[in-house]
């Protein structure tokens, strides 16, 4: 399939975390960009952020991302979509209340692409970790884009609204891409104009441009770096113990944009990751700008910290060459200077 290096993009879920910064990576390229919101009234700190984009930017509603058809006039026009909306919460009951808008709106959205986005090109989703990686598997493991966790798809249909609240999460997010990747081989048979990119990424850390009211409501990992780092409310184990793959939120953004621009990530599923942290790592790197953050675990040695898990992105590497991941210092400082910002923390 052709690249998309220019034209106009549909955005979904612009006014969240990770939208917002493909949204500013897209403009300061040169694309033109359509921003998909629930409501006027969410959109509008995102209509003010990129106001000097002028006719560059552009809102439309989609109040309800699981009706059919909702994203028909949203497709329209554009030549590739970026597909970033999909609920994030630890507290469902219901693990529908993840599963059904996760799934439906991919349906949705790429029915519509199928049916009004005669210009559509490239469909680039984002994806997570959490459809890759199965939790509380004993033993070291290894992960690329060839696994899926269908241990949280099992946990969900066997215990409903009893699975734990994580498998809830993981699920939704591997039955959302993996509808995806169906739909699109399903498609391709009888012709599809479009092809398709799933990017995914681990816990993502850094600054953000959209409304955040208070530290209660930003992402988990930059909420947890909040709680842990700089109220220092994580135990010496925790610090020690805890920890996953991490990005850099503005390098997640361009990947975004960069998988839309090469040949070659066409029906690819791009892992993103800079690497394993321990939540003592943050706290070490965040007092290298201050010596106000809490100490947390003095006896930590990162060369001994243990990682059962790891992520092979070599694949990613290869295609995304152009692709370079900051590193936790900057990251740290960002997410600091965002708080100091808000004042939520001063130095």
């Amino acid at each position: 399939m052709p690249t998309v290096t220019s034209g106009k993009v549909l955005v979904t879920g612009a006014n969240g975390y990770v939208a917002t910064w493909i949204i500013k990576t897209l403009l300061e390229k040169g694309y033109s960009v359509r921003g998909a919101v629930r409501s006027e009234a969410k959109g509008a700190h995102t209509r003010n952020l990129f106001a000097s984009y002028g006719d560059k930017f552009e809102l439309c509603v989609v109040e309800d991302i699981t009706k059919d058809g909702a994203f028909d006039d949203a497709v329209k026009d554009v030549d590739a979509i970026e597909h970033v909306a999909s609920p994030v919460t630890l507290s469902a009951v219901d693990p529908n209340e993840l599963i059904k808008p996760a799934v439906e709106g991919t349906r949705g959205i790429l029915q519509s692409a199928l049916r009004h986005g005669t210009r559509v090109k490239r469909f680039v989703m984002t994806s997570s970790t959490s459809a890759v990686k199965e939790i509380g598997v004993p033993g070291r493991h290894v992960y690329s884009e060839t696994n899926w966790n269908w241990k949280a798809v099992r946990e969900v249909n066997e215990k409903g609204a009893s699975a734990d609240q994580m498998e809830k999460y993981c699920a939704s997010k591997t039955l959302a891409e993996r509808f995806a990747w169906d739909f699109y081989e399903e498609k391709k048979e009888s012709g599809i104009p479009f092809d398709i990119v799933t990017v995914i990424p681990p816990y993502i850390f850094g600054p953000w441009l959209h409304e955040i009211k208070d530290p209660s409501v930003l992402n988990v990992p930059n909420n947890m770096f909040y709680d842990d780092v700089i109220q220092g409310k994580a135990d010496n184990e925790t610090l020690a113990n805890f920890g996953y793959q991490w990005v850099d939120v503005r390098d997640l953004a361009l990947a975004h944009v960069l998988s839309l621009e090469n040949e070659e990530a066409g029906g690819k599923r791009l892992l993103i990751s800079a690497g394993n942290f321990k939540l003592q790592d943050l706290v070490n790197s965040a007092r290298r700008f201050s010596d106000e953050i809490p100490l947390g675990n003095t006896s930590y040695r990162k060369e001994a910290a243990e990682h059962l898990a790891t992520l092979d992105t070599s694949k990613t590497v290869a295609i995304l060459p152009q692709l370079h991941y900051r590193d936790l210092e900057d990251t740290t400082l960002a997410i600091l200077e965002c708080c100091e910002k808000n004042g939520w923390w001063s130095r």
